[in-house]
């Protein structure tokens, strides 16, 4: 190649060729025709013999590149450049000399190639702007349940602490009673031996007339004094034994709080033997107590004289009821949907089914509660007539005595309401009997959380309402950027307008259109 355009560079044809032209454009109009096309026909083989040989000079060049090299160059510059040759030829018309150059089309498919990249450069800076809200979002969400987590753990062990600070005062409390019992069984006794020496010297027919008429005014006397130091005998062993069993309580569960975690299965079970040993416990106590006396008798023995224990007994009452509560969404919860999944396949149903048992429960208990105060009003309105300790006497005998709460019944009335209820499909899908244990757990848990003051309840909840992040937190399918509320899965808990312990609830898109169609 490089001896062609030597010889092509050596070649004085395209020197002579400028020559050439000059003379012609000179003798142009003195030359006749023939000459004019003779000279113009010359100059026509000198270029084509040019060409010729750059075209040879081309052909060695794009051999010397291999297979795909120069194929680009080609495609760009001389192609376009034949064409427009070979159609201004046929046409007639002169060549172009506005055929696009190997540089503007390098430009022009630049311009295009930045074009893409910028659109895929703006497409992959919104996803990734996406993804990071939606990463910081997760995060977020990740504080949030970590701060709930925190809260449950301090809510726990400031329950633990008021629980081993009421055994404490319950134990002080205990060995006062325990002295002043003796103190009074030996005055009593004192005083029993004092009386019958006394009656063995009214025996004796000693002494005048008058010491025997004041021997005689003084025994009425005595006797109501033997009568009030028995009462007080018998309250004070009555309530020795209530405290006894609300240590022994305490106590149970004070240990299960500081055992090292169990397996789940054996933590539920220990826990229903330790109530039902409770719940037998206080039945026989309560019914050893009924047959002694009746129920205003029984509310002044069970009344402590400590004026801070029933306002550390609410903290603590209330503590133990929040644990249960937790206890019945972490635990009793799964269970009753093990035992439904086996009738439902839908896992939507079984949580609906779930919530509405446990709203219902508390509705139940709530309306129990209310009818068992009723009664207990009207059997000790005769004992506190002029009292102003009317309505805490009232408090005190249902507190002393929730193993009269007639739990079966509440269990019937919710599953009657359960079958009539469309939202969880009519007829239903299942016998809801399965779920007996687990409602009868909730009734107790919402009559006992009556007794506290203020008591507690379960928040409103209805499918299409605007999530609350207050009271429910969102389920791990939840759609995160829902606004609406498909269905409940545990209820959250009030006191009054504060959100104790917080509820669960699915959020999905159209979840107003699909309540809609529930209610419908």
């Amino acid at each position: 190649m490089a001896e062609i355009l030597r010889k092509l560079v050596s070649n004085e044809a395209l020197r002579s060729m400028q020559d050439k032209l000059e003379s012609w454009l000179r003798e142009y109009n003195t030359n006749s025709c023939d000459q004019n096309l003779n000279q113009c026909l010359e100059l026509i083989e000198q270029v084509a013999k040019v060409q010729g040989q750059l075209f040879g000079i081309l052909t060695t060049t794009a051999q010397e590149g291999g297979h795909y090299d120069g194929v680009e160059i080609i495609k760009s510059r001389l192609l376009p450049w034949l064409e427009a040759s070979f159609t201004a030829a046929s046409l007639g018309k002169p060549v172009d000399s506005r055929v696009p150059s190997l540089q503007d089309t390098f430009d022009k498919e630049r311009q295009k190639e930045s074009g893409v990249r910028e659109r895929d450069i703006q497409q992959l800076d919104f996803e990734l702007n996406s993804t990071r809200n939606q990463l910081n979002q997760v995060q977020d969400d990740l504080g949030a349940t970590e701060k709930t987590l925190e809260e449950t753990k301090n809510r726990s062990a400031i329950s633990l602490l008021a629980a081993e600070e009421e055994i404490n005062q319950l134990k002080k409390q205990l060995k006062s009673l325990q002295a002043q019992e003796d103190a009074r069984h030996r005055n009593s006794q004192h005083r029993s031996s004092e009386h019958r020496r006394s009656e063995q010297r009214k025996s004796e027919p000693r002494g005048s007339e008058p010491r025997g008429a004041e021997k005689r005014s003084k025994d009425p006397r005595s006797m109501e004094v033997i009568s009030d130091y028995e009462k007080q005998l018998r309250t004070l062993k009555d309530e020795i034994a209530a405290l006894s069993a609300e240590k022994s309580a305490l106590q149970g569960r004070s240990t299960r709080s500081r055992s090292p975690s169990p397996a789940p299965h054996s933590r539920s079970q220990s826990r229903s033997q330790s109530r039902s040993q409770s719940r037998s416990q206080s039945r026989s106590q309560s019914r050893s107590r009924s047959r002694s006396a009746s129920p205003s008798t029984a509310v002044a023995k069970i009344r402590s004289p400590s004026p801070n224990r029933a306002k550390l007994s609410s903290v603590a009452r209330k503590a133990a009821l929040l644990s249960r509560f937790g206890d019945a969404y972490s635990q009793a919860r799964l269970d009753a949907q093990c035992l439904l999944r086996r009738c439902v396949d839908k896992a939507e149903t079984v949580q609906r089914i779930i919530y509405i048992a446990a709203v219902e429960a508390f509705h139940v208990a709530k309306m129990a509660f209310r009818h068992f105060k009723i009664r207990v009003r009207k059997s000790l309105t005769p004992s506190y007539v002029e009292s102003n300790d009317f309505e805490d006497a009232v408090s005190d005998y249902i507190i002393c005595h929730l193993d009269l709460y007639d739990s079966q019944s509440s269990v019937n009335d919710v599953i009657r309401a359960m079958n009539v209820n469309p939202k969880i499909s009519f007829p239903p899908e299942a016998d809801f009997c399965l779920l007996s244990n687990f409602i009868q757990e909730i009734c107790c848990i919402a009559f006992a959380m009556q007794t506290l003051e203020p008591p507690l309840d379960i928040a409103f909840g209805a499918d299409g309402e605007v999530f609350n992040d207050c009271k429910y937190r969102r389920s791990y399918d939840s759609d995160f950027t829902a606004p609406l509320v498909l269905y409940h899965i545990w209820p959250a808990l009030m006191e009054n307008d504060n959100v104790i312990m917080k509820g669960e609830a699915v959020t999905k898109r159209g979840a107003f259109v699909r309540g809609i169609q529930c209610d419908l």
